[in-house]
Order: structure tokens, then C-alpha cells, then sequence
């Protein structure tokens, strides 16, 4: 059965009229007549009956004309959801794990589009496993994806033979970040017992999957009786309690200064953070050559000079 057929019948119905669809079609009437007859062979129905005002649909004609109906609907959907390239725009998706520096280089990479260029643009903060998953199945291009440098054989071993490519982005410690007007924010370098006291607040996929849960409540807690922790999923959420909480803190990766400017924060280097992070960025072979990528690569490696100019 082909579709362009249901596409005659259901114009055919409209009009009334095979001479008056076929006009409609920019067709002859005798191939739409021979189309039409496919189709009813195919069916194993008469579709249409002649009348003296023209054709109108016999009743298991007008059985099938509702199916095909909502059959064409359903195709319509598809195509106005999946049919992502068009001349007019360029399409771009990306996963990141929450991390201000890529958000502001993110926004630098938007603003750098010409203003009369169509975007499609997906930029999604998530969890690494699920970054990873993302991209193999295809449902985004590109995605940093964040571990300890320690466990990196494990996340390497999970793209092995699936076509992507990985490179390293960022190295880098945890900072503590915390009100400018935190009791703490005027120390150079913060020591674990400086903290116990404080409220932390906590955001982020920290959980190493193959990692018993035993080993990864040891992995991430704090240890300490009594201790304050506030989860936190929304960042601009994070940012708020930490401005207006001033005995708050939290551990994070570099954030870029204009940032610490705006909410009125401070980031320090602290003696526990002796456990190396990296971003590294991960996409699809054929896409090695692309100019998003090259162009949003761009960005962050200028926002990531930055980072490591600024002094705490």
C-alpha cells in the first residue's frame, strides 16, 4: 500500500470529485482514477461510489478513509519532530555535567551565532552515565562528561568500539565556594576541620557506578556526626542559598569570576581536595570535522585560560 495513494483518497473524499482532486494534485484524472483503483485492489474494498453529484465513500470506504486520515496525521507528526535539517537552520546537542565555566562558555558559543541564523539547540546538564548513553544511542552529538582521573580506565571501557571520540578538556580540584561574608572567606587555604561546622550544600552525580553501595556511601560521605547538608538540584537554586546563607558552602569546580562577582562568593583551595577531576569531551567519529563542535571547543578552552588566571 503506498501512502502517497492514501494521500489521493483522502483529497478525493474532500472534493467529491476525481476530476476536482486531480486538479487539486496537479494531476491527470485518469492517473488518479487508476491510483485509486490500486488501492481499492490492494484493500480488497470499493472505496468510492459514483453518484449523480460526483463520488462519495461507500461505508467501508469511509472506514478506511478514517484510518488513513489519522495514519497521514501521525506522519505529519513524525516528520515536524524528526526532520531536524533544514537548509535555513543548523541543529546542535550537547551534555554537560553542571559546571558554571561551561555554561558561561556555552552562552559566549550562542551569542557568537549570526542573529538571522536559525538554531535548533539542545544543551542538557546531566549525570555522566547518562552523557555517555546519551551520545551512543544517538539522541544527542556531543557530551563533556566529568570523573575522577583515577576511574578513567572504567568510563574509556564504556565507549570502547562505539565510534566515539574522546579528548580531555579540564583538569582540575574541587574548590570550596562560599559567601563572600562566610566566616572562612577570608582564609587562603581551608582545612577539612574549618567546614564540619557549616552547612553544605550539595548538588550533582557523584555516584560511581561500579561501586557497591557500601563503597560509595564511603566514597561520598563526609563522616562527620551532626554534619549539615543541604541537596540542592537547580542551579540558580545554589547560587541563592549560597548568597543568602552566609555560613554556607559548597565544592565545585573553578567558576569563572564574573560569576563570583554577581552572587557576591568566594572560592577557596581546600587540604581535602587531593582527588584529581577531569572533563573530558566525547562525540561521534564523523562528527570530528564539525563546525559547532569546533566553534563551542573554542569557547571553552577560552573560558578555561581564564580560569587558570584567576588567583584565590
Amino acid at each position: 500500500m503506498n501512502v502517497v495513494h492514501l494521500k489521493y483518497a483522502v483529497e478525493v473524499e474532500k472534493t467529491g470529485s476525481i476530476s476536482q482532486a486531480a486538479e487539486n494534485l496537479f494531476m491527470a484524472q485518469p492517473n488518479l482514477s487508476k491510483a485509486i483503483k490500486e488501492l481499492e485492489n490492494d484493500l480488497g474494498i470499493t472505496i468510492f461510489k459514483r453518484t449523480e453529484k460526483g463520488v462519495e465513500p461507500t461505508k467501508k470506504g469511509r472506514e478506511f478513509l478514517v484510518y488513513a486520515k489519522g495514519l497521514l496525521d501521525q506522519l505529519d507528526q513524525i516528520e515536524e519532530r524528526y526532520q531536524r535539517t533544514k537548509p535555513d537552520r543548523i541543529s546542535f546537542g550537547i551534555c554537560t555535567p553542571r559546571a558554571s565555566y561551561i555554561t558561561q562558555a556555552f552562552t559566549n558559543f550562542i551569542n557568537n551565532i549570526a542573529p538571522d541564523q536559525g538554531i535548533d539547540i539542545d544543551f542538557k546538564e546531566t549525570g555522566t552515565m547518562d552523557a555517555i548513553k546519551n551520545v551512543i544511542g544517538g539522541e544527542e552529538e556531543v557530551a563533556i562528561i566529568r570523573y575522577p582521573v583515577l576511574h578513567e580506565d572504567y568510563f574509556s571501557g564504556l565507549i570502547q568500539n562505539k565510534g566515539i571520540e574522546w579528548r580531555s578538556v579540564f583538569e582540575f580540584e574541587y574548590l570550596v565556594l562560599m559567601p563572600n561574608k562566610h566566616p572562612m572567606a577570608n582564609k587562603a587555604i581551608l582545612d577539612p576541620e574549618d567546614l564540619w561546622r557549616y552547612t553544605e550544600i550539595i548538588h550533582g552525580d557523584t555516584t560511581i557506578p561500579y561501586l557497591s553501595v557500601k563503597e560509595n556511601l564511603k566514597e561520598n560521605s563526609s563522616q562527620v556526626e551532626g554534619k549539615r547538608e543541604i541537596y540542592v538540584y537547580e542551579r540558580s537554586s545554589q547560587f541563592d542559598i549560597l548568597s543568602n546563607i552566609e555560613t554556607s558552602y559548597m565544592w565545585v569546580s573553578p567558576i569563572p569570576g564574573e560569576l563570583l562577582k554577581r552572587y557576591h562568593l568566594v572560592q577557596k583551595p581546600c587540604k581535602a581536595a587531593d582527588r584529581k577531576y577531569r572533563d573530558s569531551i566525547i562525540y561521534h567519529k564523523n562528527l570530528k570535522d564539525n563546525k559547532m563542535l569546533i566553534d563551542f571547543l573554542k569557547e571553552v578552552n577560552k573560558v578555561i585560560k581564564e580560569l587558570r588566571k584567576q588567583t584565590y
